[in-house]
């Protein structure tokens, strides 16, 4: 394990030059203090936990001290919020510090958000909040736990420095990591801007560094694309399998990775409501969570459009035409695993979206079903499940044919059963009750249940002793906080 001041740089980003990012110091916070760090990110860097509870690392991560080998870039890109396109955005809050790579040979951004004012901050203080960096870092973290491709956070730092949003607050900064913070928004911002060379430039350094093996490929472009195509649709298919809730799908907030990427009104599901906004600034519902799936179809065309330069459109328009296929096929197939099958038929499509509209006609605890239809055998399941629903008869006509159905699979082992469904349905999940408790408690200066929410989180689909209270239906309040993209 390593030390802080042992990490290895290699700014692959900031060598593109000045066309691409801006050169930027992060503006210190003051009093910087640690709220909670995460060992397994830590790991990514072959960091040694214990550096997190050394003074120089509060001072690294709340601006206050950087590597001689880092060079802090603010990036510049454009993209379509709420589908109108805005020409200039980037990095107005946050810093790509450098690339780290690891002993594995894995390179890392570490890229600091609430480093202060950029060239494109526009009106903005530059400044993150506590309460967003603390979602962001317990997001990043859970949605890695369970499974879903996403950046990591490596720690919160909170600090005495006022902001203003809707009230007084104070500064933090989060320390992401993601392989590369290049966004759709990267790609349109030269497309729109009419600048074929830094385009290609672009283009050429994605696929260099994060798609080599389309090199080897007829069309190395058309290939890159078609990967973003088919991650983008399996990253989707996890968020409606597990529900959750982006917020905010512009395409500045969309990663040529695939990942799960900038955080900030998401919400898992409570109850389970196709038509959910979890953004209280969504006004039209566009990224409701039903509208997720359209939504990332439309930003991969967005996408398209800027890559017309390198790919025909007719191949561009074949390639877009696998994502909804794509999408379906590992939705359905995390579903069946989610609903305890081992085989396909053809009805199982059917039998999900019945089980899904009863769910949704009486309110049922997303995520609490599928745990506890694991629990017992089918029969003791359904029973046991039914008084949630309203409709019993119409849960009663689909519980017969979901034993069925598992009947046709032959003899099954119950304990094996058991094993494999609570290995795909979570027990813990980041409620937004829970989250909000842990900021109430942060913000009077105890980060005590910010720490433990996230080792709970960290193992969600093991139960964990004591921990009980953290796997309950949330209470009325917890069901209707407001989040916005405030931050």
């Amino acid at each position: 394990m390593k030390a802080l001041d042992e990490l290895t740089f290699d700014n692959r980003f900031a060598r593109l030059g000045d066309a691409f990012s801006t050169h930027v110091l992060p503006e210190p916070i003051a009093a910087p203090r640690l709220v909670v760090a995460s060992p397994a990110a830590m790991a990514l860097l072959d960091l040694d936990p214990a550096e997190a509870e050394t003074p120089v690392f509060a001072e690294l991560f709340g601006g206050h001290k950087l590597w001689a080998e880092a060079e802090p870039r603010a990036m510049v890109y454009s993209g379509h919020q709420f589908g109108s396109y805005n020409p200039q955005l980037g990095d107005g809050r946050g810093l790509l510090l450098g690339e780290v790579y690891n002993d594995a040979g894995e390179h890392w951004d570490l890229h600091l958000k609430g480093a202060g004012q950029t060239p494109y901050s526009r009106m903005g203080d530059g400044r993150a909040v506590l309460r967003s960096s603390i979602r962001e870092f317990l997001a990043s973290e859970a949605l890695h736990a369970l499974n879903i491709p996403t950046t990591r956070a490596l720690c919160v730092i909170g600090s005495d420095t006022p902001v203003w949003r809707e009230k007084q607050e104070r500064a933090a900064m989060v320390l992401r990591l993601s392989p590369s913070h290049v966004r759709f928004g990267h790609f349109e911002f030269f497309y729109y801007t009419k600048r074929p060379e830094q385009q290609k430039e672009l283009g050429d350094h994605v696929l260099a560094m994060h798609f080599p093996h389309c090199l080897e490929q007829p069309e190395p472009y058309l290939a890159m694309f078609r990967e973003i195509v088919e991650r983008n649709a399996e990253l989707i298919a996890k968020w409606q399998a597990y529900g959750f809730c982006h917020g905010v799908m512009n395409t500045d907030n969309m990663s040529i990775l695939g990942i799960t990427f900038d955080f900030g009104p998401f919400a898992f599901l409570d109850d389970f409501d196709a038509h959910f906004v979890c953004n209280h600034s969504d006004d039209q519902g566009r990224y409701s969570f039903s509208n997720q799936v359209p939504i990332g179809q439309w930003n991969l065309s967005a996408l398209a459009q800027a890559l017309t330069p390198f790919i025909s459109v007719e191949a561009l328009r074949e390639t877009l035409g696998l994502y909804l296929p794509l999408f379906q096929a590992h939705y359905l197939d995390l579903m069946r695993r989610r609903l305890g099958f081992t085989t396909a038929e053809d009805g199982d499509q059917k039998l999900l979206e019945h089980l899904l509209q009863l769910m949704q006609n009486s309110g049922v605890d997303y995520s609490l079903f599928f745990r506890r239809l694991g629990d017992e055998s089918p029969e003791l399941a359904v029973a046991r499940l039914r008084d949630d629903f309203v409709d019993i008869k119409g849960f009663d006509a689909w519980g017969a044919l979901y034993v069925a159905r598992v009947a046709r699979e032959g003899v099954v082992d119950q304990e094996q059963r058991r094993k494999r469904m609570h290995a795909v349905n979570p027990l813990y999940i980041l409620r937004n009750y829970l989250a909000q408790k842990a900021i109430d408690a942060a913000e009077s200066g105890d980060y005590s249940e910010v720490r433990r929410l996230h080792t709970v989180l960290s193992n969600p689909f093991e139960e964990q002793p004591g921990m009980e209270s953290y796997a309950e239906r949330p209470p009325e309040w917890g069901k209707h906080l407001e989040i916005s993209c405030s931050s």
